[in-house]
C-alpha cells in the first residue's frame, strides 16, 4: 500500500491507512472523494489506484478545491474537481458519466481549510465574524441565526445539533447579549451562560458545532447523499464514511445497518464494529480523536442512474 504524507503539512488526513484499506483501492479503479478538502485522502487514493485510476473530488468550499487542485496536479486528467455541495452527488456524477464507481469516501470533519483560517468563524481560537458557511454562495450565516432567531429557536438548534444540556441557559444569554458579532464574543457569552470554563473542552464547543450544522444543513445533506452513494456504486464497490460526532455517526450507522438487512439488502458491512484512530494517531493528530470510520460493500447490482 502506497501512502504519502506530502504537501499541505498542516493538513493530516485522518485514518489514512484504514481508509485506503476500507475502500479496497485497486489500480485502474474509479473513486469519489465527496469531501476532498486539501486532498490528503485523495492523493493516497490516486497513488494506490495507479496506473489508470480516476478520481472525482467534490467540495463546497472553493478554497479547498484550489488546494486540492495544486496538490493533485501531477495526476492531470485522472482528476476531476467540482466545487459543489455533495448533496448534489448523483447529478454531478450523472452529468459527467462518472458511474458506476469502485469506491466513495466522505470525511465529514472540518479540514485545516476551515479551522486554520481566522475569518470564517468556525473556531473561537481566532476572533472572526460569525460566518460558518462552507460555501460563500450560501445565504444563511451563523450571524443570521445568532442575531435573528428567537430564544426558543436557538434553544432547539443548540440542543438538537449540539447535544448541549444547557441549551436553554445559553440561548437566553445569547438573546440578552445581542448583537453578537464575532466568534470570541459568542464563546464568552456561552462561558457566562454556563458559569465559566470547566474541564478540558471549552464550554462553547457544542454551541459552535450546532451553529455550523444548522448553517450548512449537514445532517439533512448527509442523509440524502448516503442514499445517492449506494446508487452510484458498482457491484463490490465500497462506501466509507468518517464521522466526528454522535449525530453524524448515528445517521451513518443506522443507514448502513438498514441497507445491510433483509432480503433486499444492498450493502454488506465490512466491519461489524466501528473503526477508530490508534492511540499513536491521536497523539500526533489530536483532531482525529473523535473520528469513527464505517464501511460497507455493494452486494447487489446498482439501480439505473437517471440523474435524480
Amino acid at each position: 500500500m502506497n501512502l504519502t504524507m506530502s504537501a499541505a503539512p498542516t493538513h493530516i488526513p485522518v485514518m489514512l491507512e484504514e481508509t485506503i484499506e476500507a475502500l479496497n483501492v485497486q489500480p485502474g479503479g474509479r473513486y469519489i472523494d465527496g469531501t476532498i478538502g486539501p486532498g490528503g485522502h485523495a492523493l493516497a487514493i490516486l497513488e494506490n489506484s495507479s496506473p489508470g485510476g480516476q478520481l472525482l473530488g467534490i467540495d463546497a468550499d472553493p478554497r479547498a478545491i484550489k488546494m486540492a487542485r495544486s496538490r493533485l496536479e501531477e495526476y492531470g486528467d485522472s482528476v476531476l474537481l467540482v466545487n459543489q455541495n455533495f448533496a448534489n452527488l448523483k447529478s454531478i456524477c450523472t452529468r459527467r458519466g462518472f458511474f458506476p464507481v469502485h469506491g466513495i469516501l466522505f470525511d465529514l470533519g472540518l479540514s485545516s481549510v476551515q479551522l486554520d483560517k481566522n475569518n470564517r468563524g468556525f473556531s473561537f481560537r481566532h476572533d472572526s465574524l460569525l460566518d460558518m458557511r462552507f460555501s460563500p454562495r450560501q445565504e444563511l450565516t451563523a450571524d443570521d441565526i445568532i442575531n435573528s432567531s428567537s430564544e426558543s429557536e436557538l434553544t432547539k438548534i443548540i440542543r438538537d445539533y449540539g447535544e448541549e444540556r444547557q441549551s436553554r441557559q445559553i440561548a437566553r444569554q445569547i438573546v440578552r447579549q445581542r448583537p453578537i458579532a464575532t466568534s470570541q464574543q459568542l464563546a464568552l457569552t456561552v462561558e457566562q451562560a454556563v458559569g465559566g470554563r470547566r474541564g478540558r473542552i471549552h464550554p462553547a464547543t457544542r454551541t459552535f458545532q450546532a451553529l455550523r450544522i444548522a448553517v450548512n444543513h449537514e445532517l439533512e445533506n448527509l442523509s440524502s447523499v448516503l442514499e445517492q452513494a449506494v446508487d452510484l456504486l458498482g457491484f463490490g464497490g465500497r462506501l466509507v464514511v468518517i464521522s466526528y460526532h454522535s449525530l453524524e455517526d448515528r445517521i451513518v450507522k443506522q443507514f448502513m445497518r438498514q441497507q445491510a438487512s433483509g432480503e433486499a439488502a444492498t450493502l454488506s458491512l465490512i466491519n461489524k464494529k466501528v473503526i477508530t484512530p490508534s492511540l499513536a494517531e491521536v497523539h500526533y493528530n489530536p483532531r482525529s480523536r473523535s473520528a469513527k470510520l464505517r464501511a460497507a460493500e455493494r452486494i447487489s447490482m446498482p439501480k439505473e442512474n437517471n440523474g435524480g
